[in-house]
């Protein structure tokens, strides 16, 4: 899974270095979470504007193996995922954070040394 400090840490790359951040953290994994795919497809999606390639271009090839791969559910809500990360990064964001968050406050205590 995708942890707070990795999501830190791509943020500080370059766009190149981001996505093969994320493709190295995503690797050999069988079963990605649909969140960890969005935001592999829209940093894609990003860098194929930003070098004025048709949308879709690569990032296509990239989401047909993920239907090989993964359930249609994951892989749709993953591109879902990805259209609003372009769209309304802000409101993602604020997602995200919310996530962290509660799935800090569900985790079991840790057991307590004597």
């Amino acid at each position: 899974m995708v942890s707070e400090n990795d999501l830190q840490e791509i943020q500080k790359k370059s766009l190149d270095e981001q996505i093969t951040r994320l493709e190295e953290l995503l690797e050999g994994r069988e079963r990605p979470r649909a969140f960890e795919l969005s935001l592999l497809l829209a940093l894609k999606m990003a860098k194929e504007l930003r070098e004025g390639k048709e949308l879709g271009s690569e990032s296509g090839d990239m989401v047909a193996t993920w239907g090989e791969k993964y359930p249609n559910s994951i892989v749709e809500e993953a591109i879902a995922g990805a259209k609003e990360f372009l769209l309304n990064p802000a409101r993602l964001a604020e997602k995200i954070k919310e996530s962290l968050l509660q799935s800090k406050e569900h985790k079991p205590d840790e057991p307590k040394e004597a």
